[in-house]
């Protein structure tokens, strides 16, 4: 069984990724599909304005946080090598690392940053934008289903 330091970063593990699968998750569930109901002019300036608004530190720190505490599980798993729970940190550290991390910086944060050059009432806004939320959303569910994969792993690591 999991003790000590190694209890308290599978804990926080489980809490980081567990947090940012409900964030990915509401998303996913109604805020695209809120924003797609919309006028594209509409859509495309309230995505700005969220995009923009995730650099603040509250979700930075949530996000980048839960990337580190991964990053030291999966280190500390390989130079330690706990008696139990090994195959399990990995794994959720994998999923989160990869599946969350991974995916945000190389298909949901270059579709923000083409969103970004538009301007909201243009026709090319106004092009882009279904192929925008149907793939970002897409994108999302992956990340969403990784982080909540990760904190189960992260749980049954402490098991």
């Amino acid at each position: 069984m999991i003790d000590g330091p190694y209890f308290v970063l599978t804990v926080l593990g489980v809490l980081g990724t567990g947090l940012m699968a409900g964030v990915f998750g509401a998303f996913s569930v109604f805020v695209m599909r809120g924003l797609a109901a919309l006028p594209p002019a509409q859509g495309v300036a309230a995505m700005n304005a969220i995009n923009a608004s995730a650099l603040a530190p509250a979700f930075m720190v949530l996000f980048l946080g839960t990337t580190v505490l991964c990053s030291v599980i999966a280190v500390v798993t390989f130079v330690l090598w706990p008696d139990g729970g090994t195959a399990e940190l990995l794994v959720g550290s994998v999923l989160y690392l990869v599946g969350s991390f991974g995916l945000t910086m190389v298909a949901n944060v270059p579709r923000n940053e083409a969103l970004t050059r538009l301007g909201p009432g243009t026709p090319e806004a106004a092009a882009y934008w279904p192929t925008y939320v149907r793939e970002w959303t897409m994108w999302n569910h992956v990340r969403m289903i990784a982080s909540a994969g990760a904190a189960l792993a992260y749980l049954l690591a402490l098991t």
